[in-house]
């Protein structure tokens, strides 16, 4: 059968994508989240941190890969870590490189269609676990347009790899969600919170490695399509901002999906047109579509929020619940919200 996904609605008092999207940042949940912390070298001479919910190694393990300039501090990842931990379950937030609070020690950063680091990241975990323990993944926002990339360029060879995935707010086509970002209330509200982060950076970068880029027209960058014009594509290998957005959009690698995923985005979602949402003749068999009218980007505030899990979470876990069963029964859901 295939999946029933949980209706989602926002509450009343929560109108509109822009407070669905900020809410969980504005009023943070409150509690005691203990991490424990690994760090992996990788071939090139880097590294990345890793934060883990330890548990049985017989245990299902779900990975997080974030979302742009996130961290395992990020509410989504914080309420699914807890929730993880609280059906006995293991957990694990993959911080992509520079974004565990030390920088990265090569020019290069990380992007929204880096499908080889995602292979290595994946498939390290697979073998460093037990083999019967299945492996789930969740993917927002970019990390969730790296993971379907990767989902799809692997197709089938993905199958031994992950058990189960799930994206979560997915700029599935890049151009359309930087067009949405670099402009109106879009732009104040949320690029120039991201490009705080992200030109300071870059700018240490240009200085520490010396790199041949235009300094100062990236300090000027107010958009989007300007950072990504003057760093993130000169850096990662794409002669422009438009060619390193139509390069890794997921959207069209859709199609070859073969490990069955959930794709969950809301379409009042600032981050991304309704418009550009996938249609099911753009997707694999094997992927559920859930585009609930309302939740903004990352949101889905729900119940839960003076206690226990909040409806993404639960959402997740059942979702992951019925795809290692085989089958969509209630005692499958029950199992996973009456431990929450």
């Amino acid at each position: 059968m295939p999946f029933a996904p949980d209706a989602y609605r926002a509450p009343w008092w929560l109108p509109g994508g822009h407070l669905q999207t900020l809410f969980p940042y504005v009023f943070p949940r409150t509690f005691t989240l203990s991490y424990r912390r690994s760090r992996w070298e990788s071939a090139d001479g880097d590294f990345i941190d890793l934060d883990w919910i330890d548990g049985p190694r017989a245990q299902p393990l779900i990975v997080l890969l974030h979302g742009l300039e996130g961290s395992s501090r990020s509410p989504y990842a914080r309420d699914l870590m807890r929730a993880v931990g609280a059906i006995g379950w293991r957990g694990v937030v993959v911080h992509f490189r520079g974004c565990s609070e030390e920088p990265n020690r090569l020019p290069r950063a990380y992007h929204s269609g880096d499908a080889q680091e995602v292979d290595w990241i994946l498939r390290r975990l697979k073998e460093r676990q037990d083999p019967n323990a299945p492996l789930l993944a969740v993917g927002v926002s970019l990390g969730a347009n790296a993971l379907l990339k990767w989902l799809g360029t692997q197709a089938e060879a993905a199958l031994p790899v992950l058990d189960a995935a799930a994206a979560i707010s997915t700029p599935f086509d890049l151009t359309a969600a930087a067009c949405a970002l670099d402009h109106g209330v879009n732009r104040l509200l949320y690029t120039r919170h991201f490009l705080k982060t992200l030109v300071h950076k870059a700018l240490t970068k240009i200085h520490t490695h010396a790199l041949a880029l235009d300094a100062g027209a990236l300090a000027r960058a107010r958009t989007f399509a300007e950072f990504d014009e003057h760093y993130t594509a000169p850096i990662h290998g794409f002669p422009s901002a438009a060619a390193y957005w139509q390069a890794s959009s997921a959207k069209p690698w859709l199609i070859h999906v073969r490990v069955p995923t959930l794709l969950l985005n809301a379409r009042n979602d600032p981050f991304l047109p309704e418009a550009a949402l996938p249609a099911p003749c753009e997707v694999s068999r094997s992927i559920h579509l859930h585009f609930p009218r309302t939740g903004g980007h990352a949101g889905f505030f729900g119940a839960g929020f003076a206690g226990g899990a909040s409806w993404l979470s639960r959402h997740l876990l059942r979702y992951f619940s019925w795809s290692l069963a085989g089958r969509d029964t209630p005692e499958a859901g029950q199992a996973v919200g009456l431990r929450l």
